[in-house]
């Protein structure tokens, strides 16, 4: 046998074992030699092999504290960081932080992100307006579970009796040494024209919100604001520091966060 028959027999002996099927196990790496010469790498790591994702990632988004915590205490570990952010009204914890000698990945994050209730946005767009007598009636009416006080039903009273004296001419308000405000108005209506009488409603109530989904209530003070204008009694409210009420509620939101976790709460964002 020749030199070239013993090398041709060779080659094709190596190209049969490069090609023979092997068992492998999912997880590992390999390295094949094909036919040709060449190395390939086999990659048996990813999770269409294991069945199980290579880690935890992506970020989950929440509405109240409660839900916040019950995600945290779930995927949380000693290494895990939280961060609250009072301007963007935040609680963000990175659940795959790194560890004091160990790098992680900080992929995996949970997001505390508060929502408004909608009586605290209907609230928050008058304020400071000042609307038409029967719209301002009307209001007071549509969020009689939020007034305090006065109580609901001395606001209801207030708000028929300002419908019932749409139709007539102000001519001026004073305050009162009770503090509430009263009007002068002159009837207008055929039947009464020119019959003189008086309105009186509070120049300050009190009234309840809950600025958040799933928050506690708080207590806010509106001053009533008007204005006698040519067409009739324009009425309003300016509300008391709503901002200051926020930064407690989300104040209160963090220090429930902080009581129910054992990593410290850092203010500000994280990278």
């Amino acid at each position: 046998m020749t030199n070239t028959e013993t090398d041709t027999r060779a080659i094709g002996a190596y190209a049969q074992q490069a090609l023979a099927p092997k068992n492998v196990e999912p997880g590992g790496i390999y390295l094949v030699a094909t036919a040709d010469g060449r190395v390939q790498t086999i990659d048996l790591t990813g999770p269409e092999h294991t069945g199980t994702p290579p880690r935890k990632a992506g970020t989950t988004t929440v509405r109240d504290a409660r839900s916040w915590s019950a995600y945290f205490t779930k995927h949380s570990n000693e290494a895990s960081e939280v961060y609250a952010d009072s301007e963007r009204l935040t609680v963000t914890a990175i659940l795959d932080a790194h560890a004091s000698a160990t790098p992680n990945w900080g992929g995996h994050r949970l997001v505390l992100q508060l929502r408004a209730t909608d009586t605290w946005k209907q609230w928050i767009q008058n304020d400071g307006q000042l609307l038409a007598q029967e719209a301002f009636a009307e209001f007071l009416e549509d969020h009689l579970p939020e007034l305090l006080d006065p109580t609901s039903a001395d606001m209801l009273e207030i708000a028929q009796s300002l419908q019932a004296t749409s139709k007539v001419d102000f001519q001026s308000g004073v305050r009162l040494a009770s503090g509430q405000r009263q009007f002068q108005y002159v009837e207008t209506t055929t039947t009464k024209a020119g019959q003189k009488g008086q309105l009186t409603v509070p120049e300050t109530f009190v009234i309840g919100l809950v600025p958040f989904e799933g928050s506690e209530g708080y207590r806010l003070t509106a001053r009533l604001r008007y204005r006698i204008t040519d067409s009739g009694l324009r009425m309003g409210y300016k509300l008391e520091r709503p901002a200051d009420v926020l930064r407690t509620a989300f104040g209160d939101v963090v220090n429930e966060i902080d009581g129910d976790i054992e990593q410290p709460v850092m203010n500000g964002t994280p990278a």
